[in-house]
């Protein structure tokens, strides 16, 4: 408190100035309109850029938060996503069959382990068999196909990735809708993997998208990648075609797991069929 004393005694005319100042500053802009308005738009201004910032930065505190309701929106979206049937393919309209069943529902997980480097990667999920989580149901992302889960507890999963020596993966073509089967393995690179088992006489474009054709644990149309190499087929009957995968699995964070809700009554038909073989 004497330190205070000496230091306001010391500087006495400082702050006198600057009360004067400020008493002053008040006086002219209370009895001036034109100086009023002046400082209540430079106030309004400082005040709604502080605010601006503030928010901004609650906002980012909030990023996590607000990518998880997103993508509990995106599986909601996914899921409704299937009562629009194309009628007719040379229509652009489309329809809400209400009589239609739906095929797929789609559980968000957060990834809290993942591998890449390794010749048979792995990912481990925030969600087990508490949340309806079972062995044997696929796992996509925003952009593209991740994996299929392999073992399930009470509260977490693991998935064997795309990226294992052992994934396979049914997939198309955009153009001629020419399906194979998609591995991974060949260069060991996050970012590649081959379709194979493509005849040898199909056309194939470089750029050409490739999509989940929809016989296997995924629904069609999930993206997979892009044509970089159209493949040799260096005389054998299928292509060996080089894809970009979309899906970035170096900083996967959030994937959505697909339940087929027909795949019980699919797996019981077709084992009829063996029974009849």
């Amino acid at each position: 408190m004497k330190n205070l004393w000496i230091l306001i005694n010391k500087y006495n005319a400082f702050f006198l100035f600057v009360g004067f100042f400020g008493f002053a500053f008040y006086l002219v802009i209370r009895n001036n309109t034109f100086q009023r308005a002046s400082a209540v738009n430079s106030s309004n201004h400082f005040i709604g850029a502080t605010y601006a910032k503030i928010n901004a930065w609650k906002s980012y505190l909030n990023l996590s938060q607000e990518n998880a309701l997103l993508a509990e929106e995106n599986a909601m979206l996914r899921k409704q996503l299937q009562y629009f049937i194309a009628p007719d393919s040379v229509e652009s309209d489309l329809v809400i069959d209400s009589a239609r069943d739906v095929q797929y529902h789609y559980i968000v997980a957060k990834v809290t382990n993942n591998s890449i480097h390794q010749k048979n990667n792995y990912i481990t999920l925030d969600k087990g068999k508490k949340h309806g989580i079972q062995k044997g149901m696929g796992v996509i992302s925003a952009s593209g196909i991740v994996g299929i889960v392999l073992n399930v507890s009470d509260h977490f999963s693991t998935v064997q990735s795309l990226l294992h020596s052992e994934s396979r993966i049914s997939a198309s073509l955009e153009d001629s809708q020419a399906f194979g089967s998609l591995v991974w393995g060949d260069s060991y690179d996050a970012r590649m993997a081959t379709l194979k088992d493509i005849p040898n006489h199909v056309k194939v474009r470089k750029g050409e998208s490739v999509y989940t054709s929809g016989f296997s644990l995924f629904p069609p149309g999930i993206p997979v990648g892009k044509v970089i190499e159209t493949g040799n087929s260096g005389g054998d009957s299928f292509l060996n075609i080089k894809i970009e995968l979309s899906t970035q699995f170096h900083n996967l964070q959030q994937v959505y797991i697909v339940e087929d809700l027909f795949a019980e009554e699919k797996a019981d038909l077709e084992a009829q069929n063996d029974d009849n073989g």
